[in-house]
């Protein structure tokens, strides 16, 4: 292969593939170029003037580096890799750092096999990070643990580049020696260690890059994104579902400083996937506040492969992998075709020859729901010295939130329901080893009026967690989930409104992209009659609730979590 192709770019033999009459955006001098792209096995071979056996006309559009999501979990698309391929292939995105910490909280070393399993030999290049945190905290029960003897037999692995999101602060600052050894064992065989330092302070920072972890996606404002860019982090630009920070980190972004920026969309559902797109949205985004859109693309692009140590990836140049965009308008970031490896993969909005997974996922994966159905006396919130309580307030489109004390209706020293005041119950239920827990809290800003959802998808134990207007609600709402072997649900007046079946850990679905669609248009529909506004996606939402390693109030099935003490806390005061 090499020899073929250095006899391409010596002249000395036609390449297999030559493009002509494109624009190529050069993300090294971010300038324009005209000239022939000469590709053999699916590697550059050169630039300039060159002969092939077969000859595209690009017809005067822009080639542009595939795009390279730099940190996102499959699971939170609820799809499995082969039909995430089929939804991102047509954005742009040829290649993405995959986190499987989803469902190896749930299934462990399983779920990891599974997912490598299941996006080998796909158009879509995905590269793993093993997840560093599984359980992700000591305060919450999940489904496996993960010590750094389970983790190191995978970076054997040609996929495998790096640890995953370190997002156990504690245990680094105290020099866990479990969280320590994990460190080591990337660090000895030159693996990439992904940070989280959602709430970290300057301090925590240099612990951090000290242990070795050289990213952050968890910034939320531009002067945390300097801080990290001042230490030496990559900074990921992150605009997910739930999270939507790219707009306010921008700010932080210039010309000195943007070489060490990337695109990342960390968690998005299908359906925002679909309607909005993947990392080509981050880039119109991004163009549409104002950055130059070469300087976006090659954030998207080299930044990413710089970031990650991928050397032949993120750029068009001789010696470098063949994906690459046709793209009719570099600020609109219109997307004509998509290549992978010099084969073409996607065109006009569609996959050219959709893969099928064809890998079964073990039996325990689908059997992932181990749970008793709560009963209306253990959904019941004591508020015993008055009626002050600590809420959990809802931030619209981010998945911090803040910690409230607030006065409550009480009924012989119960919690009351206040639609009014949109003072709800949410309740988290053990589903992995039938212990029984089940935590309880009150939320504000969720907006139901009448009913309840219950959800398999809570971050990152992945326990059941529910929400509603009702004790009525949220035990049929929980009951469905439960039946399904995962999955969400919508019910009113104990009545299933919608649903989504996940049974692959209760995390995915094996059902095709477009089904899994129209299901979550349906279940849309489901939350607006519940009385959901959708300023914010309320599953979403919902599902970071659970998730005890950022600010300020969470909820785990051991109760009301305090992530600024790290500590549990009761409801009332």
């Amino acid at each position: 292969m090499l020899k073929r192709r250095v006899a391409a770019a010596a002249k000395r033999a036609p390449a297999d593939l030559v493009i002509k009459n494109a624009k190529i955006v050069n993300v090294f001098t971010r300038e324009i170029l005209e000239d022939d792209i000469a590709i053999v096995d699916g590697f550059i071979a050169g630039i300039g003037q060159f002969e092939g056996y077969e000859t595209i006309d690009a017809d005067g559009k822009y080639i542009i580096p595939g795009f390279i999501d730099g940190h996102v979990h499959i699971e939170s698309a609820m799809v499995t890799p082969s039909e995430f391929a089929n939804v991102v292939l047509p954005h742009g995105v040829t290649t993405i750092i995959a986190d499987p910490h989803e469902i190896a909280n749930v299934s462990g070393k399983n779920g990891i096999e599974y997912m490598l399993n299941a996006s080998e030999g796909i158009p879509l290049e995905v590269l793993i990070k093993l997840p560093s945190c599984v359980p992700a905290t000591p305060f919450e029960n999940a489904g496996a643990t993960l010590d750094y003897t389970d983790l190191a037999p995978f970076y054997s692995h040609p996929r495998v580049i790096g640890l995953g999101e370190v997002m156990d602060y504690p245990s680094v600052m105290q020099n866990d020696e479990n969280m320590l050894l994990k460190l080591f064992d990337a660090c000895s065989i030159d693996k990439h260690i992904d940070g989280h330092a959602a709430g970290i302070d300057a301090d925590g920072i240099n612990v951090y890059m000290a242990a070795g972890i050289r990213t952050d996606h968890e910034c939320v404002t531009a002067e945390e994104a300097l801080e990290r860019l001042r230490k030496g982090m990559y900074v990921m630009l992150r605009e997910g579902s739930a999270a939507k920070d790219l707009i306010t980190l921008l700010k932080a972004v210039n010309e000195s400083n943007a070489r060490r920026c990337l695109f990342v969309t960390d968690d998005k559902h299908l359906d925002e996937l679909i309607d909005q797109g993947s990392i080509d949205y981050n880039i119109r985004l991004a163009i549409n506040e104002g950055l130059d859109p070469i300087l976006a693309i090659q954030m998207a692009t080299l930044n990413a492969a710089e970031c990650f140590g991928l050397k032949s990836k993120g750029a068009i140049a001789p010696g470098y992998e063949a994906d690459f965009l046709l793209v009719n308008d570099l600020h609109l970031i219109e997307i004509d075709q998509v290549y992978k490896s010099g084969k073409l993969v996607a065109k006009n909005g569609k996959v050219i020859n959709s893969p099928i997974s064809k890998i079964a996922p073990a039996p325990s994966i689908m059997d992932s729901v181990k749970i008793k159905l709560p009963s209306s006396e253990q959904l019941q919130i004591k508020i015993v010295n008055g009626r002050m309580a600590n809420i959990i307030q809802i931030l619209p489109n981010m998945i911090v939130t803040k910690h409230l004390v607030e006065e409550v209706d009480t009924y012989k020293g119960l919690f009351q329901y206040n639609l009014e005041k949109d003072l709800l119950k949410i309740a988290v239920i053990e589903r992995h080893k039938m212990t029984g827990n089940i935590g309880l809290g009150i939320i504000k800003g969720l907006g139901i009026k009448n009913g309840g959802i219950a959800s398999t998808v809570a971050h990152d134990s992945h326990n059941i967690v529910a929400a509603g207007s009702s004790d009525e609600d949220l035990i049929e709402a929980i009951a469905h989930t439960s039946e399904m072997k995962g999955g969400l649900a919508v019910v009113q007046n104990g009545e299933l409104l919608a649903s989504l079946p996940l049974s692959i850990s209760g995390l995915m679905s094996d059902m095709p992209s477009i089904e899994i669609y129209e299901r979550i248009k349906e279940l849309n529909q489901a939350l607006i009659k519940i009385g959901c506004t959708f300023e914010f996606n309320p599953f979403i939402t919902l599902s970071f609730l659970a998730l005890p390693v950022i600010p300020e109030l969470k909820i785990t099935d051991l109760g009301l979590f305090d992530v600024k003490t790290f500590s549990h806390i009761h409801v009332g005061i």
